[in-house]
């Protein structure tokens, strides 16, 4: 039996989105990232020894880090769903993609939901918010550009890649950050976002 500790509203919702997609029986503890007495639990401690969110355990098998965590699901058991890609060179772009979701767009998309919508009003900082909105500008230009002649990211359909990408990008939405200049992006994301697999993770 597979296991995720994690809430999802936090980065182990992209994790619970893959296993909803690969369709595998799992077991979720809905560990909070606010829970310092339940991070610090020794038994916790010795499956994930920086204390965060998410962790996998697979049989024998412990795992940490959202987007290791996504790629393992996707390889080991996702490609009877399609969710791999086809080819060693189309894997290589969905490692790239999920990669690059992480340095280019994840930490300033994180600050302005942050600044925006999440921190109490004595703690926001509308500077830094309107500062990171600037720096999103041209990555998703570049998302935007390369969805503008397919539908996803990776061998013509919804994989990997566009689970990882999607589940980071789908910030902008309760950040309230306009999508609307970047309308193959905001279709793609929409289609994404559709699927039944991440509605229910969206429950969990």
């Amino acid at each position: 039996m597979i296991t995720l500790y994690g809430i999802s509203a936090s980065r182990a919702f992209r994790c619970l989105w893959m296993l909803e997609e690969v369709g595998l029986p799992y077991r979720h503890e809905p560990l909070d990232y606010r829970d310092k007495a339940g991070l610090d639990d020794p038994s916790y401690r010795a499956l994930n020894p920086n204390g965060r969110i998410p962790t996998l355990v697979d049989g024998d098998h412990v795992l940490w880090e959202s987007m290791a965590i996504n790629l393992y699901l996707a390889r080991k058991y996702g490609g009877d769903a399609g969710l791999w890609p086809d080819s060693p060179e189309t894997e290589g772009l969905a490692w790239q993609w999920s990669f690059w979701v992480m340095t280019e767009v994840e930490h300033a998309l994180l600050t302005v939901l942050m600044h925006r919508r999440v921190l109490p009003e004595a703690k926001r900082d509308p500077e830094r918010a309107t500062r990171n909105e600037g720096l999103l500008r041209q990555p998703l230009r570049v998302l935007d550009q390369a969805l503008g002649d397919r539908d996803y990211l990776v061998d013509g359909r919804f994989t990997v890649a566009d689970l990882n990408v999607a589940a980071v990008v789908s910030w902008a939405k309760p950040a309230r950050y306009p999508l609307k200049e970047y309308p193959a992006l905001s279709a793609w994301l929409n289609c994404c976002l559709s699927r039944p697999a991440r509605k229910r993770a969206q429950t969990r």
